[in-house]
């Protein structure tokens, strides 16, 4: 894969959960292989990542791709709470 002239961005957001922080990263990495990364952490603490390889996604399309995977698994984390709190 070549090099980008331009990489996507990636994205941070942290929420209060009780008295925990939730703080939900993603990054876009080009070597080996184009791909994201979204990294969950409680507290301070690594608890899941999540990648997805995106080798076979136009240039033009990995900006977008990166902010949707990433508002994915923040909405896939928010209903996991909401189940837990019924």
């Amino acid at each position: 894969m070549p090099d980008l002239q331009n990489p996507p961005m990636g994205r941070l957001d942290a929420f209060d959960v009780g008295a925990k922080k939730l703080t939900v990263q993603t990054e876009f990495f080009v070597r080996p292989a184009w791909r994201v990364e979204t990294k969950v952490y409680l507290a301070g603490a690594l608890k899941k990542v999540y990648t997805e390889d995106l080798s076979a996604t136009p240039e033009g399309e990995l900006q977008r791709t990166v902010d949707t995977f990433h508002q994915a698994k923040i909405e896939e984390i928010v209903a996991g709470l909401r189940r837990r709190q019924q």
